[in-house]
């Protein structure tokens, strides 16, 4: 019970901060963009295209938008929670917290699952509002849709479960180097795998497959084009930029992410039982 009790404080907190309201409109400023981008490029393709370059071109376009929501979800991830424990550790707001007849434990999990509830609301908003939109405006669907957000919303709790057990023992700002230096290595990695891949280098491969153990978003991102996209992950139309997915992810690392994200939130409830205020 304490457990639900703290999350619905976090969720109260974010909307005392305004960043549900700012994150809302500035979602519903994402959509509006990619939708009249969307539109007006259809228009020109209906004028030029056949049918096939047309809906090749339209789930390249929405893949490109779903990657810059997996992108925004990220940082949004980061944004709203670095602060949530090592800022009222500095604000000696948790202090109070603690005085009451609760366990560590019941804090931290609190607060990941209110995060948790507010990224899935994110990503439905976002992600549902392009599928909604490419659907009405060229009839494009995506296959394995609950599968794909699914491994959406696992890349946002990868990098929550970070910025929490990083909350327990660092200074907000290094918490949050810690969380934007992990991801871009994690980035990197993926697009050298890619490259390697497509060259057939096996020590790229290897490089890009290492990176991806220390953070597996980039390689949950590239399983979940190839369940929505099947059919066009391997297109040349995607061969450059993220869509390419040359080196496909095995199964295992999506149990491998599970169990990643699960033993880092052990860590921090572990970790800020211990810890001395």
């Amino acid at each position: 019970m304490a457990t639900f009790i703290f999350a619905q404080l976090t969720i109260r907190e974010a909307q005392r901060r305004r960043i549900l309201w700012v994150a809302l409109l500035m979602g519903i400023g994402f959509l509006t963009v990619f939708g009249v981008g969307f539109h007006y490029v259809m228009l020109e393709l209906e004028m030029f295209s056949d049918g096939g370059t047309m809906n090749t071109a339209a789930g390249g376009l929405l893949a490109i938008g779903l990657y810059a929501t997996s992108l925004l979800v990220t940082v949004m991830t980061v944004l709203v929670s670095v602060t949530t424990i090592s800022g009222e550790i500095d604000t000696h707001t948790i202090e109070t917290l603690l005085t009451k007849p609760v366990r560590r434990w019941e804090v931290v999990l609190g607060k990941w699952l209110a995060f948790m509830l507010l990224l899935a609301l994110y990503l439905l908003l976002l992600a549902g509002g392009l599928m909604l939109f490419v659907y009405l405006r060229s009839g494009i669907t995506l296959q394995n849709v609950p599968a794909g957000l699914g491994l959406m919303l696992l890349q946002g709790l990868i990098v929550l479960s970070v910025t929490i057990l990083g909350g327990t023992r660092l200074s907000t700002l290094a918490n949050g180097v810690l969380a934007f230096m992990l991801f871009g290595i994690a980035f990197l990695g993926s697009w050298i795998e890619q490259i390697g891949a497509l060259f057939q280098n096996e020590t790229a491969v290897d490089i890009g497959i290492i990176t991806s153990l220390l953070l597996p978003n980039e390689v949950l991102w590239r399983r979940a084009v190839t369940l929505f996209l099947p059919e066009m992950a391997d297109s040349p139309v995607m061969s450059a930029g993220p869509f390419v997915v040359i080196s496909q992810p095995s199964p295992a690392m999506v149990w491998y992410a599970l169990f990643y994200t699960a033993v880092l939130l052990l860590l921090a409830l572990f970790s800020f039982s211990r810890r001395d205020l």
